[in-house]
């Protein structure tokens, strides 16, 4: 059996979706290896192929083009909000010029819009983690019984209405998953303006939080799963691991292929020192520069020491607001005194510590407090602070409190872009007074001297620079 993974080119007159995270457009390009997982598994029994139409610069004519011409039996798409009109186009179009393929759709996006996609007959809705889902379900198409019935985890159409089988359980055992089949995207280049180095890759070494913060969704795997599992059970689902002994199987053979740079893309990666001490020892051992996601109540003495001495590069700090108000609502649980600690701690250390903002995730958020925020952020002197906008994403807690409280301009949601718009309009402050404080501070943090001067001369290559310039621009003026 012939499948094909498509990443389309944008078909909506928007920049194109960024897939891994899946809450914004593409800044700058991330492996995506959630699907690239499912590859792996595929590949064993079948051939399997990948297109990244985005990373080739093609247009919609190149992918009419090659769906006219290619012999695939089924193609797979990773959907998420921002994706759902481009991947909608995407699938009339095969459905035009391949009428008898198998279209798979997995993600966070079907996941909750599952019947916007559900097409045709021939269209397959893959819910929530999708490893075990589609492996089954490949099986069973490949042997022509085309009985959906018993599979745990998709929806379909047959006989004219939609059928939506029982979820599928979270898988127990992470180690049993094969590492990302990267060799399919070998041939694009992926640079991360945080590290510098090449070549770079992405690993993932669990899955979701322990922690309630009302608003998350901190990576597209981890919205598909929640979105699934809270249908059934009403919370959060459990956070998963891969061992130790996994984790270094995989950076291991990571160094013998010839990659430099890891960044670590765990919701939370920095845990136990059990769990962190050997991991950071192989990324010392094979040379690795890296970086990684925290909470900075995780930040210890001890842990700033060891990530210091095995090559991290940066942190990424969800930070959020330091009003403690604030951040009592939203549930984060962690203090502004916290965070600041956190932070000095890893600058004593000389880790560079990226700041990530959030505009707007209470209804107690006022234009002062996102000042007052936003003044703290940029006294601290860290390497970088993101600012983004809040999003209701349905199937979080705080999608729930918007549209019940009548936040939502509109009544409901609607994909956005959270890096430059609002959706939400509070009774203290309307989203377009929210647009226009993210823009005034986007400028004024990144297009500062001292920001400039500092992180000019950290780039390998001129190559590099290019695409953090690129990068840095989609962030400020969406283009």
């Amino acid at each position: 059996m012939t499948i094909t993974f498509i990443v389309p080119p944008s078909l909506d007159g928007e920049l194109p979706a960024e897939r891994t995270a899946g809450c914004t457009r593409i800044v700058y390009p991330m492996p995506n290896i959630y699907e690239l997982i499912v590859a792996a598994i595929l590949e064993k029994e079948h051939c399997v192929h990948y297109r990244d139409f985005v990373l080739e610069d093609k247009d919609e004519k190149h992918l009419i083009r090659f769906i006219i011409d290619d012999k695939s039996n089924c193609y797979i798409l990773w959907n998420v909000n921002l994706s759902l009109e481009t991947d909608l186009k995407t699938i009339r179009h095969i459905r035009k010029y391949n009428p008898k393929a198998k279209i798979i759709v997995m993600g966070p996006g079907v996941t909750y819009y599952t019947e916007k996609l559900l097409t045709d007959e021939q269209v397959i809705v893959v819910r929530g983690e999708p490893e075990l889902t589609v492996r089954e379900l490949i099986a069973n198409i490949d042997s022509k019984k085309e009985d959906y019935g018993s599979i745990k985890g998709i929806s379909f159409i047959k006989g004219g209405r939609a059928h939506h089988n029982p979820a599928r359980e979270l898988i127990k055992d992470l180690d049993s998953l094969p590492f990302p089949a990267r060799h399919f995207i070998e041939k694009y280049p992926f640079t991360n303006p945080k590290l510098k180095i090449h070549p770079y890759t992405t690993v993932l070494t669990s899955r979701n939080c322990p922690y309630r913060c009302i608003y998350c969704v901190p990576s597209s795997l981890t919205f598909a799963r929640e979105i699934e599992y809270r249908k059934e059970n009403n919370r959060k689902p459990p956070v998963s691991y891969r061992s130790a002994a996994n984790i270094i199987e995989e950076l291991e053979m990571l160094a013998d292929n010839g990659y430099r740079a890891i960044a670590f893309i765990d919701d939370n990666f920095i845990t136990t020192t059990d769990r962190l001490k050997p991991i950071c020892e192989t990324l010392k051992k094979r040379g690795f520069i890296w970086g990684c996601q925290a909470r900075a109540d995780a930040i210890t003495e001890e842990i700033a020491m060891i990530i210091h001495d095995t090559g991290c590069r940066f942190v990424d700090l969800g930070v959020e607001s330091f009003n403690d108000e604030i951040l009592r609502y939203i549930k984060k649980g962690i203090t502004s005194k916290q965070i600041h600690k956190g932070i000095e701690t890893l600058k004593k250390y000389g880790i560079p510590v990226k700041l990530n903002i959030l505009i707007g995730t209470s209804p107690l958020e006022t234009k002062e407090t996102i000042k007052d925020t936003l003044r703290q952020a940029k006294a601290l002197k860290v390497s970088q602070v993101m600012i983004n906008i809040v999003a209701p994403f349905p199937g979080t807690e705080f999608y729930e409190l918007a549209r019940e409280n009548g936040w939502i301009a509109g009544g409901d949601y609607t994909p956005t872009d959270v890096q430059h718009h609002s959706i939400l309009n509070y009774p203290s402050m309307s989203g377009k007074e929210m647009e226009k404080l993210l823009f005034r501070n986007n400028i004024s943090f990144f297009l500062r001297p001292s920001f400039i001067i500092q992180n000019i001369f950290r780039f390998g290559s001129f190559t590099d620079f290019k695409a953090a310039l690129k990068a840095l621009r989609r962030k400020i003026y969406h283009r």
